[in-house]
């Protein structure tokens, strides 16, 4: 019995290395980056609402062969097949009858509010299923490209622009019917100019709205002939040609827009009265439910002045019912609510140096502030950051706003419900990190897509009334699984003033205190445009790939860019990039630099865009980084687009000193450290002009810098070519100066 024992003891001794080595992980090294199975961290369903509050889902964690369009009941949890795929791509397919391959997607490009249409964009034409026939309809045939293709609110027409012209197609009359006629050249009709695309509607080309009745629409239309124009050589014909784009800078001369209201199939436009001395700026257009007015708001030029225009369907005749200001400027907010009462409406507002929900009537006059208090209603994810939408849903009949909010951290979002008196407030979402919410029609169910720093999303379907809960998709590591990941801490760190702005880290885990290792700071800090975050993100890749490189990767926000308040956002007013960004940059690498691990002399930054100014701005104006690395970057704010350049610093007119203290051109004689210029050829967002501008001064002081140019490259270089380039580069260029 003892010698069996001891045998065994033997076997267990010797089998024991052998078991833990199997158990080690490797390093999610450079080599690791690739694996395409780290992308399953991220397939949570995708889900559309309808008109019935019933829902449409796709799961992509499913196999291919089993994927398919689902139909969720919330009520019961049923799911069903929305549709025989194999029948539509065989009707697709006959609908041609060209013999060339016509591929169905598995997925719209849009769906009628009632999900009994569909819509597909097949080599620039329009086509539409009608779901429960499984007959296809080919609405244009045309050599010119549609864009801008919605359902009319009753799925009974299509709505487009060809040619910078507006169009609704009537599916059941198969007949077409020409909103416009005098668009082209310099007129826009229902398209957006570039600089409302970028900076009012969050690069989505949308302008024209359906009345709730399906028989009129609302639009847009843009005269930009006096817009000045920018051009872009191509170098791929032997001959280079030039490309032009209509682009207002700071001070120039903007487009001129008017809102036209056109009854569909009479030909009849009635113009909005509204004074065009009285605004700069269209920025939203919403139809009042009873579909007799629209509500039209606009903006000055300095952007402090947002009025409400109540506007006349049928007559034109405009009203302005209410005014909402600030000293800095007015942010891009979708949160307009019309209630079913026809008597109130629910907007967002700055005003108290938070942004808060307020109910007023339709009339103009305050009823009450429904959110209060040290913290900022904000959007839950999705879309891009400029543009904002906290509520999510509004159940009348309960009295309740759904809404998300910052009012527990300015890195997390949760999820809150609240009278519309504003009492009994109640936070809904339950677990740390970041929640985004996609509601019902009837604000009675919503999908909660919840994540962490360590946690990939998951998706659970949540009954609104009961809080009851079901997980439609949990968490899922993926490929993560395989590998050992070290993920991002977040922290708060203390500034001279005594303010705490969030950061994040990625350093070994048990690190030697006695091995210095050099740290790559990471940057963007745009006001309100915060890259901490306690949810997950696919940057954790690179960022252990450094890590097994050598690298501590760090990033943090000032507090303009935290997002917590208007207040901290209107420090940079009139002053950016300047001493607000760069002390409290400067404040948290020096509270690095005495951390352990850390080499205090081997410090890198840095940014893209917003990012790139940051890191030029710290290389010029601190001596804190040994090398720098600025992407996309905008030197001086009188070279940027005329609607974000005058928001932040208004013209030269009335802060041609500022321009002067803060451009980025007077402090390129005091360059300190290494520092790599990138740069898109044809980027159209932050021109080279910036970068061409900021050499000659460097040229000038006999400061030695790199440069990389990627031709006929736009603003995020985002070609897998370039990127794949621009990766060896700046992986070069650390290993040389750091």
């Amino acid at each position: 019995m003892r010698t069996k024992l001891l045998r065994l003891l033997l076997i267990l001794l010797v089998a024991a290395p052998f078991a833990t080595a199997q158990d080690v992980k490797p390093p999610l090294n450079r080599d690791a980056a690739g694996d395409a199975t780290l992308l399953q961290s991220f397939s949570v369903p995708r889900t559309w609402w309808l008109s019935d509050n019933t829902a449409l889902m796709l799961d992509p964690a499913k196999p291919a062969a089993e994927r398919q369009l689902e139909r969720l009941d919330p009520a019961t949890g049923k799911r069903t097949p929305f549709m025989d795929m194999a029948k539509a791509k065989a009707a697709y397919e006959q609908m041609f009858g060209d013999g060339a391959p016509h591929l169905l997607p598995s997925v719209p490009s849009q769906f009628s509010a009632d999900g009994k249409r569909a819509l597909y964009m097949d080599k620039g034409d329009i086509v539409v299923l009608d779901v429960p026939s499984l007959t296809f309809t080919r609405v244009t045939a045309t050599p010119e490209l549609e864009k801008n293709v919605n359902f009319s609110p009753d799925g009974q027409r299509v709505s487009y622009v060809r040619e910078k012209n507006l169009y609704a197609y009537d599916l059941a009359a198969k007949k077409e019917h020409a909103i416009t006629s005098d668009g082209g050249g310099t007129i826009l009709n229902a398209t957006l100019s570039w600089v409302y695309w970028e900076e009012i509607f969050g690069r989505v080309d949308i302008g024209y709205w359906w009345s709730k009745d399906s028989k009129a629409l609302a639009f847009l239309r843009t005269d930009e002939s006096k817009v000045t124009l920018q051009r872009y050589v191509d170098i791929a014909p032997w001959s280079p040609t030039v490309t032009e784009q209509r682009y207002p800078k700071v001070g120039e001369p903007n487009p001129e827009v008017k809102v036209g209201i056109a009854e569909v199939g009479t030909g009849s436009v009635t113009w909005a009265d509204i004074d065009p001395s009285s605004y700069e700026y269209i920025i939203r257009v919403d139809w009042v439910p009873d579909n007799k007015r629209v509500m039209v708001r606009t903006l000055n030029r300095l952007q402090t002045k947002l009025d409400f225009v109540m506007v006349d369907r049928a007559s034109g005749k405009a009203s302005v019912l209410l005014t909402d200001a600030n000293d800095g400027w007015i942010n891009m907010s979708d949160d307009l609510f019309f209630l079913r009462d026809g008597k109130h409406m629910i907007i967002s507002s700055e005003r108290d140096g938070h942004e808060h929900l307020y109910r007023y009537t339709i009339q103009g006059e305050l009823v009450n502030q429904i959110t209060k208090g040290p913290w900022s209603v904000r959007t839950s994810g999705g879309g891009a950051f400029w543009v904002r939408q906290a509520v999510s849903g509004i159940d009348e009949d309960n009295g309740w706003v759904y809404f998300t909010a910052l009012e527990r951290s300015s890195v997390e979002r949760h999820f809150y419900r609240i009278k519309m008196d504003g009492s009994k407030m109640t936070r809904l979402s339950e677990t740390e990190g970041t929640h985004a919410i996609t509601m019902s029609p009837n604000a009675r169910s919503y999908f909660d897509r919840h994540s962490s720093i360590t946690t990939p999303p998951s998706l659970t379907l949540v009954d609104a009334s009961k809080n009851k809960r079901t997980v439609l998709s949990a968490s899922n590591l993926g490929g993560f699984a395989k590998y050992d990941v070290v993920y991002p801490e977040l922290l708060w760190i203390p500034m001279r003033d005594g303010f705490k702005v969030p950061a994040s880290i990625v350093r070994p885990k048990n690190a030697d205190p006695n091995k210095k290792l050099p740290v790559i700071v990471q940057v963007y800090g745009g006001p309100s445009a915060p890259t901490v975050a306690n949810s997950w993100g696919f940057d954790v890749v690179e960022a252990n790939a450094m890590l097994h490189d050598g690298y501590v990767t760090f990033k943090v926000d000032n507090r303009a860019a935290t997002g917590i308040s208007k207040t901290l956002e209107n420090l940079i007013h009139k002053q950016t990039p300047g001493e607000v960004e760069l002390n409290d940059l400067v404040d948290a690498v020096r509270w690095l630099k005495q951390q352990p691990g850390i080499d205090p002399d081997r410090f890198g930054l840095t940014g893209w865009s917003g990012g790139g100014t940051n890191t030029v701005l710290a290389m010029t104006r601190s001596t804190e980084f040994k090398a720098g690395i600025a992407g996309g970057t905008l030197i001086d704010y009188r070279f940027y687009d005329s609607k974000w350049g005058e928001a932040l610093m208004q013209t030269e007119a009335e802060n041609k000193a500022g321009f002067d203290k803060v451009s980025l051109l007077t402090y390129a004689k005091d360059l300190h450290g290494k520092l790599l210029l990138i740069h898109g050829l044809h980027d159209d967002n932050v021109h080279i002009q910036n970068i061409w501008r900021f050499i000659d001064e460097l040229i000038t002081a006999n400061k030695v810098f790199e440069l990389m140019v990627y031709p006929m490259r736009g603003h995020g270089v985002g070609d897998p070519a370039g990127r794949r380039h621009m990766q060896t580069l700046t992986r070069d260029f650390w290993k040389r100066n750091l």
